[in-house]
């Protein structure tokens, strides 16, 4: 039996190793031309790219961080499943009321001025190109795909696999045929399963209803389906201006950068309330130019100005090393150290709802 189990831990490093040199071994068909447009401050004409560089650890440093996470030294054991129990929210809600529904990692539902708005939707039990490989769902949706009301609006930030769910989205759109809304060429990808979608570059606004507009926003991270086609499509967050009661952020996925990102959103305020990752950061070396940590999502909330906020992207699909639940105990941590309220920028268990009160004058 031990050595069975040897030769599959040999076998799974060398898919991991495989899967990481892929860009220099992979067959250049397998590359994919998303979008074609004109040189910018973030495309070269083939590839989109940070203004604000990579950032993160270079060198030795991080070649050591990289064979770490490959071995999976201080990689924490996750528990096969947490518990979830599912909720129904209503059809709509109204007014300046707002809703806030977490169903787990970057997937949120948004009700607020009679519009259902659903971020990076995902309810696929692997976030992976294949069914049988790849990280596995370790909390169920906290709302069950049918009992999820009608979708007016999808915010897609960029498509990786835990973001942009492709199953998921073909349901969608038979189902509710909802907009759409993402970065420049991941329309295009969409496309080919007969899905539409609109596209934005940084900056770009687009009108939804009378009152109610999605700007797309600048954030720093990076997107591929299958490697070689690394940076090919945009990775966007984004700023919805609602009539009353104080606008959306919705982060996406983002590393620090430079962490201007978050004051040029803040422009775009008054944020009344915010989804902002805290997930997936350990080792640091390795994750800091991809994904911003609990103390770094602590600095973009300030930044931005909001008045609350919603933890996401943690506890759902292991993408890293740390504990399921820890990233919401750091959270908690950077905030104290912050001296900031934590019930301003929360954690929910998968399932449950968080009513936001409209947006007052001043912020505590």
């Amino acid at each position: 039996m031990r050595r069975i189990a040897g030769w599959l831990g040999r076998i799974l490093l060398a898919l991991l190793v495989a899967a990481l040199l892929a860009p220099s071994v992979l067959p250049p068909f397998l590359d994919r031309i998303y979008y074609r447009g004109p040189v910018s401050d973030h495309f070269n004409g083939a590839r989109f790219f940070n203004p604000d560089g990579e950032q993160g650890t270079g060198g030795g440093q991080r070649n050591r961080a990289l064979l770490t996470f490959i071995l999976g030294e201080d990689r924490v054991k996750w528990p096969d499943h947490v518990p979830v129990t599912p909720s129904r929210p209503p059809a709509r809600v109204a007014g300046e009321a707002m809703r806030v529904t977490w169903i787990g990692h970057s997937t949120v539902l948004v009700q607020t001025q009679g519009l259902n708005i659903l971020t990076d939707p995902i309810w696929s039990e692997r976030a992976s190109p294949f069914s049988f490989i790849g990280p596995k769902r370790v909390r169920a949706p906290g709302v069950r795909f049918d009992d999820l009301p009608r979708i007016d609006l999808v915010l897609l930030s960029h498509n990786h696999y835990d973001h942009l769910d492709l199953a998921t989205l073909e349901r969608l759109w038979r189902r509710d045929r909802p907009l759409i809304v993402t970065g420049l060429g991941n329309d295009t990808l969409l496309g080919w399963h007969d899905i539409p979608a609109r596209a934005l570059d940084w900056g770009q606004v687009l009108a939804i209803r009378p009152g109610i507009a999605v700007k797309s926003e600048r954030v720093h991270h990076w997107t591929s389906r299958w490697m070689v086609d690394r940076n090919r499509a945009l990775w966007t967050g984004f700023a919805v201006t609602l009539p009353s009661g104080g606008n959306l952020y919705f982060a996406g996925d983002s590393g620090e950068g430079d962490g201007s990102w978050a004051v040029v959103a803040a422009r775009d305020g008054p944020y009344r309330f915010a989804l902002i990752p805290i997930g997936a950061y350990r080792p640091r070396g390795l994750m800091s130019g991809n994904h911003i940590d609990p103390a770094e999502a602590v600095a973009a909330f300030e930044k931005l100005g909001v008045q609350d906020a919603l933890g996401i992207h943690w506890g759902t699909f292991q993408l890293s090393h740390e504990g399921v639940d820890e990233p919401p105990a750091d959270l908690r941590t950077a905030l104290h150290a912050a001296r900031i309220d934590s019930a301003r920028f929360r954690t929910l268990e998968a399932g449950q709802s968080w009513d936001i009160p409209p947006l007052t004058g001043s912020l505590p």
